[in-house]
């Protein structure tokens, strides 16, 4: 008998295109309802890439459902209770604890690299057929299947893959989003870019950073004019991440990653407090990234016209680091698909298991994209002497509705409510499965 729980089979069969966060999620909350599944990636080979990410308690208690993931995940993530503010030039603020926190669920911050790879494992482990090398370049669909045409890397020979539904989820840049809008949409630029490294924690040699590393994990932020600077130390202080977030205006058309040079970075806070200078000087030049913040506006429909496509996480909604909910709404598309697919009686009614997700996650993911803005128009327009003498303006906005939150659970109780709406506009209208949302 397997180790890992799985309902019985419905029959449906799955594909997903990308195996980052969102497409091994719904990978194995398919797998857990007992879809069948199938996952192509263009990467040939796992690697442990990235720096830090951050998971809230909506979509930790997604990973605690996966037998042996939580406590994998134990040891490698970020460890305390507050988050410590500062201004530009090295004007403590204020604490912002986490206590409050505690009665929504346990949250999960760490490398990204390292916690891919565990679910990566997972996913594995339970049988989930992951192909990776497999570059998607086209998607189809008609009133019967939807599918892909993908190249493998290493040979250039082209497959076609078919299933019942498929899930883009390979980033902001989808193949997937233009049979969804019927045209090709570029990314522009945000505005902003981030500089962020992730290291040991031994390279910071100066005393003005003892303190941020080591006795334990610490989190910092510095507050300064349309410049945020955040820090921590993680794995009991072994290891170190910041990230710098500043106006950019460059050209994001053929990559919005690349290595970055610490003398720029230096500029960009230049006069800033000397412990954020020793941070910068610490990091080894191969260790920066710099990393160009890109923005598209809300799609108005997520499921392709034969609504056999849906899209998830960035693929769908690209989130600003400072929502710090990307990688949990991406979770979240994953849990809430998989139970709609269940719920809906089977592969003939596919079509409106994928109307059901749009309709249940739209509003929740649009509303949460807008904490993003918030804070980051929060920090970087705020007053500084008006900060100075108010300092809890600058905490972050961490709200029961967005984090106390089972996305698994509110999808197995609106569902019915949500598919027997649907019918009813379709006979309104009599379109049947073809109407939009």
């Amino acid at each position: 008998m397997s180790q890992y729980r799985r309902n019985p089979p419905t029959g449906i069969n799955v594909l997903i295109v990308g195996a980052g966060f969102a497409g091994l999620t719904a990978a194995i909350e398919c797998h857990r309802k007992g879809h069948d599944v199938l996952v192509l990636e263009s990467f040939p080979q796992l690697k442990i890439l990235g720096d830090i990410i951050s998971f809230g308690p909506n979509s930790g208690r997604i990973f605690q459902k996966w037998e042996g993931v939580e406590e994998q995940l134990d040891p490698l993530c970020h460890n305390t209770d507050r988050i410590n503010f500062v201004t530009w030039d090295g004007d403590y603020l204020i604490a912002q604890h986490w206590d409050a926190e505690e009665s929504y669920g346990k949250k999960f911050n760490g490398h990204r690299g390292e916690i891919h790879e565990i679910v990566f494992k997972h996913a594995l482990a339970r049988g989930i057929d992951i192909r990776l090398g497999q570059k998607v370049i086209d998607y189809f669909e008609d009133e019967n299947e939807a599918g892909v045409l993908a190249r493998n890397v290493a040979t250039g020979v082209e497959e076609r893959f078919t299933a019942d539904v498929v899930f883009p989820a390979d980033g902001v840049r989808s193949e997937g989003r233009k049979i969804v809008l019927g045209y090709e949409d570029k990314p522009i630029s945000s505005g902003y870019a981030i500089y962020r490294s992730w290291f040991d924690s031994t390279n910071l040699k100066s005393p003005l950073t003892d303190h941020l590393w080591k006795n334990g994990d610490t989190h910092w932020g510095w507050i300064g004019p349309d410049v945020h600077f955040l820090a921590a130390s993680l794995k009991n202080g072994k290891d170190f991440s910041w990230v710098c977030t500043h106006k950019d205006d460059t050209d994001i058309e053929e990559s919005w990653s690349a290595p970055g040079k610490i003398e720029d970075c230096l500029k960009v806070v230049e006069g800033w407090d000397p412990v954020v200078q020793e941070i910068i000087k610490a990091t080894p030049t191969d260790y920066l990234v710099d990393w160009k913040l890109i923005y598209r506006d809300p799609l108005p429909t997520w499921i392709s016209p034969k609504r056999r496509i849906a899209l998830i996480g960035d693929a769908a909604h690209p989130f600003l680091p400072t929502s710090i909910q990307g990688a949990s709404q991406s979770m979240e598309d994953g849990a809430t698909l998989a139970v709609c697919l269940e719920k809906c009686g089977g592969p003939a009614n596919v079509r409106e298991a994928l109307r059901a997700y749009e309709r249940i996650r739209y509003d929740r993911v649009l509303k949460a994209q807008k904490t993003g803005e918030t804070t980051r128009d929060k920090w970087h327009k705020a007053d500084m002497e008006y900060v100075k003498r108010n300092p809890a303006v600058v905490k972050l906005q961490r709200e029961s509705w967005l984090l106390n939150f089972d996305s698994e659970k509110h999808a197995y109780e609106v569902y019915d409510d949500v598919a027997t709406k649907l019918r009813q506009e379709d006979s309104k209208t009599g379109e049947g499965l073809g109407a939009r949302l």
